[in-house]
C-alpha cells in the first residue's frame, strides 16, 4: 500500500480527500499529468491561463503542486520556473505578514518541500528563493535550504520581472 513517509497524506491532498478541497480543474490536470508521467508547456500554460491565473491562493494549491512535482519525473523548464515563482509569490508576498516568513510558515514550507524521500531540485530552488526574496525569514527554512546545498546551476535565479510575468 503506502509507506509511512507521508505519501498517503500527499496522495489524499492531490485527490482532494481531507479537510481542504482542490479545485476541479486542478484535480483534472493532476490526473492527466500523472497519467502521462510528464509536465509539459501545455500543462503549465493551462495552469497559468485557466486554472490558477492569479497564482496560488491557498496553501493547498502549493501542497498539490509540490506533490505533483515530486510525483512526476519528467517536466519542462517552464514548470520549474512557474512553480518556483508561484510559491515564492504566495509564501512571501501573499501571506501575512507580507515579506516575512514566520516560524509557522517556515514549518509548513519545510514540511511541504521536504516530505517523502526529500526535496526535488525544484523544491530546493524554491527554498533558496523564498529565503532570498523575504525581508525576514525564520531560521528553520534557512537551515533547510542550506542543508540541501546550493540550487543546481541550470536553475539559476529568475529576475523579479521574469517571475512577475510567470505569476501574472
Amino acid at each position: 500500500m503506502y509507506s509511512h513517509n507521508g505519501e498517503q497524506h500527499w496522495q489524499n491532498k492531490m485527490l482532494g480527500r481531507g479537510q481542504n478541497m482542490i479545485n476541479n480543474d486542478l484535480r483534472r490536470l493532476v490526473d492527466d499529468v500523472l497519467d502521462k508521467g510528464r509536465i509539459d508547456e501545455t500543462d503549465v500554460a493551462m495552469l497559468m491561463r485557466d486554472i490558477l491565473p492569479e497564482g496560488a491562493l491557498q496553501r493547498e494549491d502549493i501542497d498539490v503542486l509540490v506533490a505533483l512535482d515530486r510525483a512526476v519525473k519528467g517536466s519542462c523548464e517552464l514548470w520549474s520556473n512557474w512553480l518556483m515563482a508561484v510559491t515564492v509569490d504566495f509564501a512571501v508576498w501573499m501571506s501575512r505578514p507580507t515579506g516575512i516568513v514566520t516560524r509557522e510558515q517556515a514549518h509548513w514550507l519545510v514540511s511541504t518541500l521536504g516530505v517523502g524521500e526529500g526535496p526535488t531540485p525544484t523544491a530546493i530552488r524554491i527554498a533558496f528563493e523564498v529565503v532570498r526574496e523575504a525581508d525576514s525569514c525564520d531560521e528553520m527554512l534557512m537551515t533547510f535550504a542550506m542543508r540541501h546545498g546550493s540550487a543546481p546551476a541550470r536553475v539559476a535565479s529568475i529576475s523579479m520581472l521574469d517571475r512577475a510575468a510567470l505569476v501574472s
